[in-house]
This record gives C-alpha cells, structure tokens and sequence, in this order.
C-alpha cells in the first residue's frame, strides 16, 4: 500500500518499520513531526526530553541496553547534544542509534543556517540525507542496519523542504529488532582516556570501511543521461536540479554525505565536459571534489546562503530567468506576530513602556523584539538570555542591575535556562529574570513540558514546580503576576528592580490557542469617545486597526484579554459582548 506523507511522518514510519523500541527529543521546527508521529506507534516508547543532549543521551543508554534507538532535533539543537554525539562516535552502539537532524536553509523558523554535515564530519559519523518522504522511511531501515554493521550511531540530514514536503511512501510491516545482550565492557563504553585512545583507532578504521561501503551502497544513484554535463547533488537540491533540468544531464546523487566515496565520484566525473556541483549551504561535496583533484564548478554560482530552488538552477545553468509580475505600488510586508490574547504581549507593552534593556530568548516571545512592541536587545540562543543578562550586569554594574530584565519562556527555562539562573544566584548579580510561562511549549506546535504535568502521549506526569525550583536554585525573591494586569505586572517588576538581590518574577498565564482555555467575549470601541491616539495600536494586537480614523477591534480574533482596554486614556473600549 502507498500513502501520501510528510517526510517526518515518514521518517517515523521508517522508526516503526526498522524495529525503533525507544525514541527521546526536543522539538524544534523543521523536525517536531517526527516524534509526533512516532507516539502514534504503541510499539515504539516516545517521548520529549528536557533538551536535545538529554534527548540524545536517552537514547544512547537505550541503545547501550540493546534496542534500537532515535533521537530528534533540528539543526541547532544538535549544537546542544555535539557533547554526547562527539564521544558515541567513539563508543560506538549496541542496538543501531539513529539521530535525526533537520536543518533550515532560509531560516524560515531559526537563529542561523547552519549546515549539520560540518558535525557529522567533525564527530566522524556516517550521514544519510534523503531527497523525499520515501527516502526518510527507505534511510532510516538503512541507517538502523549501517549503525549496527559498522558499530556508529547514524546522522540521517534532512532539511526544512524534505520534511515538510509530501510523497508517496511505501508502506510496510514492521520488522522487530530483538533486543541484544547487554555485556558489560568498558573498554568499550568508558571514555576515559586510556580507552578513549583505543576507541579513536577504531574511529578511523571505521571511516575507511564506511569509504568503501559508501563506494557501492544503493543509496548512492549514478542516473547517465548524457556525457556532456554531470551533476553531483543529494538531498532537496537533487529534486530541484531535477525539475529544473530533466534529463538534459546526468546526476550522481548522493545519499550517503558522510564519508564521501572517492572512487564512485572520480569514474562519474570523468565521464563529463563539465562537473557541476548544486548543494544548499556549505561546500562540503565541493570541497571534496577539489581535494581528489577534480575541476568542478559549484559556489561561485550557487552561493552559499539559502535555499535553492528550481528557478535559482534553471537562471544559473540555462541562463532561463522566470518572469514575475510587479505591482504597481509597494505591498506591505506581513511579519510574524504574537496572536490576539497573547500572554506575553502584556509583559512586552510594560517592558517596551519602562525602556528597560531586554535580554531575550529563543519562543514565541522573541516576537517582542518586533514594532510595535521592540521590546528585546538580544536573542543568543536557548538559555542565553539569563546567563546573558547576568553577563551584562557583571560588565556595567549597579545602574544597569536596575534597568534590565531577562525574558524566559518555562519550556526554555527547563531546556537551558536552569543552569544560568544557577550562575545567577551563585556569583550574584542583582539580576531581574522574567520567566513567561504560558503552560506549554508554544513556539513548536504545543508540545508538553516538564512544567505542564503531561508527557507526550498526554498522559499525566510529575509537574516541576517553578516557584519551589526557582528558591531550591537559591533565589529568595520569586513572585507570580498575571500578565493581563498591566499595573500588576508593571508594580512586580518596578519593585524588583529595586532590591538588592536576584529575583525572578512568573509571568504566569496560558497561551490563548490552547483547547482548554475559555475567552470572554470580544471587546469593542466606543468610536464617540475614541481620540485616534493609537495608544491601543502600540501593542501590536492583530484583531486592532484603524478605520475611519478610529480604532477598531475585529470580533472574530479578539479574546477579550483586557490589554488593550488598560492602555485606552479616554474610556473608548470596554463592554464584553
């Protein structure tokens, strides 16, 4: 039977299908679906893991314990889980480690456009990346069976187009994995460094039999069509290279992208006048050409930032360039905004009103830093903010201690935010941390945290108290404010930026999208006593515009919140219908 899927719910099928026992992640866009779906499988235990090096770590034990094991993150997330990743190399598996990562060229949901090949190079572990939904499902039997026939965990690349893009997959039964002998051996799996040592030798040794395998493996395609222009790709740039030129050439696409074989490429270029090199990001497949001493063309006319696309290769290689319709004025821009009701909006119309320095962080909230609120400094990394504002305090002193907050969300404060509030109390600023808890992980699609009471499959779980955890971290000052209450929210954090101490403040109220949460009816405008101030427009709510010169509340959006009834001077809005 053949299903139209996702490239993440195929990659979770292909978890199913190989026999996958045991799968741990975080999410993050482009790869969340994954282990969405994989829940769906009673077969395979899943759930969301505090961050990705916990995630990864899960599943490097399970693996050790003889099931066959998945861990899922998105490009930067990798960043995170490189400490464990780095050192599995080195011990290798037990049952086969599969690990996902997606990366986002266009950074259409993300800080950087990272290319994760780089890792798998440095941590010397096989990388498969598919081109399609079938390849996801078709890699990921693979990579369970490469992973346990050369003892490596397996990177399987996918991107932001391959995972949120449809095809026809094949589906098929599931093929159980038994779950092997745990021995205990710590020359193995003990990396201290006597036998770290021992383990790096079979590294490299590892890397020449993944060369050769990678040589003659099926997941390498040679496609001839002609001899007068070769193309060697992999991944989404092979589909776009595809559309783009048929079958005027002929490819060598790659699934393997780590090792690379050197053989298989230098008898395919030979073959051609011309050798071009299409991949999105780095030039990983180029550099290599060039070190086995092959005259490729690839950077200086791909570029190496964004994403292809068939139009990008179509212009390049055929000189063919599409033709777009201009309008005749400027169409203004529609930028990502918090949604009516938003919790956090509250927070950022008292932060943006106080002209306070804003130390930010990787959610939904990062929205702040956006007009109308522009209500954030920075946005570093997950769990940067805390440590950062600390940081900034240390650098500028008492007056700065008194004018500058961090903003956390409570899935970020779990994931990273944690350790620094630790440093905080430890080497003492007097620093003033905000987390926003909106009572789930809203940036990802609503996903569970260690704050909501419930794991992934929506069973009820332990509850991480943060008041209890924020004074057990060593802050005595903790506070709750609701964020609609703009003079509450604002008297908490004015008073806590005067004390001499640390202090964290929880923001605490639910994010408007969630099923649960109950609205009251929407507000309206008085428009005889609105004065066209725009002092309600300067909280950027979607369901405010102006009309008429007069400000307007669109009923269809509008959750009643209150927010904007607080700023209004003049009495104009009120009356929940």
């Amino acid at each position: 039977m053949k299903k139209l899927m996702l490239g993440n719910e195929a990659f979770a099928r292909g978890l199913y299908e190989g026999g996958c026992k045991i799968a741990s992640s975080y999410p993050g866009t482009p790869s969340t679906e994954i282990t969405e779906y994989t829940a769906k499988y009673d077969e395979i235990y899943a759930e969301w893991a505090p961050n990705e090096k916990v995630a990864l770590e899960v599943a490097i034990g399970s693996s050790i314990a003889g099931a066959r094991s998945f861990c899922g993150m998105k490009h930067v997330g990798l960043n995170v889980a490189a400490d464990p990743l780095y050192t599995v190399s080195y011990t290798g598996v037990n049952g086969g480690l599969v690990i996902a990562v997606a990366d986002d060229p266009g950074m259409h949901s993300s800080q950087n456009e990272q290319d994760s090949r780089h890792h798998a190079i440095a941590s010397k572990v096989p990388m498969l990346e598919p081109a399609d939904s079938a390849e996801c499902k078709d890699y990921v039997v693979e990579g369970f069976k490469i992973s346990e026939e050369f003892d490596t965990p397996v990177i399987i690349r996918l991107t932001t187009r391959v995972s949120h893009s449809q095809s026809s997959v094949k589906v098929c039964p599931r093929e159980e994995a038994p779950l092997k002998e745990y021995v205990k051996n710590p020359q193995k799996y003990v990396m201290m460094p006597a036998m770290a040592r021992g383990r790096h030798i079979f590294v490299e040794e590892r890397t020449q039999k993944l060369i050769e395998f990678s040589e003659t493996s099926k997941l390498n395609k040679v496609e001839i069509n002609n001899t007068k222009i070769g193309i060697i790709t992999s991944g989404i740039a092979y589909q776009y290279a595809k559309e783009a030129l048929g079958d005027t050439v002929s490819y060598l696409k790659l699934g393997i992208v780590n090792p690379l074989p050197k053989k298989l490429i230098i008898d395919f270029a030979e073959k051609f006048e011309t050798v071009y090199i299409i991949e999105e990001l780095d030039d990983i497949i180029e550099t290599h050409c060039k070190k086995l001493g092959l005259d490729v063309k690839g950077k200086e006319l791909f570029g190496f930032i964004g994403e292809l696309s068939q139009s990008i290769i179509a212009e390049k290689m055929l000189g063919k360039k599409l033709d777009y319709k201009e309008f005749p004025e400027s169409v203004p821009v529609r930028p990502p905004v918090m949604c009516a009701g938003c919790p956090h909006r509250g927070v950022f119309s008292v932060l943006s009103k106080n002209k306070l320095m804003v130390s930010g962080d990787i959610g939904c909230y990062t929205l702040g830093a956006s007009a109308p609120l522009s209500a954030m400094d920075t946005t570093i990394c997950m769990g940067a903010s805390i440590s950062g504002l600390h940081g900034f305090n240390k650098a500028r002193g008492t007056d700065s201690e008194k004018k500058s907050v961090a903003v956390i969300g409570d899935s970020t404060f779990m994931h990273s935010g944690m350790t620094g509030l630790v440093n905080v109390a430890y080497n003492t600023t007097n620093s003033t941390v905000l987390i926003l808890d909106n009572s789930i992980t809203g940036m990802t699609g609503h996903q569970h945290n260690p704050t909501t009471g419930y794991n992934l499959k929506g069973d009820v779980s332990a509850k991480v108290d943060l008041e209890s955890l924020c004074r057990a971290i060593g802050i005595d000052r903790v506070r709750v404010v609701d964020p609609y209450d703009l003079a509450e929210t604002e008297k908490a954090i004015t008073e806590e930026l005067e004390v001499d101490e640390p202090s964290v403040i929880i923001s605490r109220r639910p994010c408007a999208l969630l099923k649960y949460v109950k609205h009251k009816p929407a507000l309206r405008v008085d428009r005889d006593k609105c004065k066209s101030c725009k002092m309600c427009m300067k909280i950027g709510c979607p369901a405010i515009s102006m009309k008429d010169g007069k400000a307007e509340i669109n009923h269809t959006q509008c959750v009643g919140c209150g927010v904007c009834m607080q700023k209004c001077k003049f009495d104009a809005i009120g009356g929940n219908e």
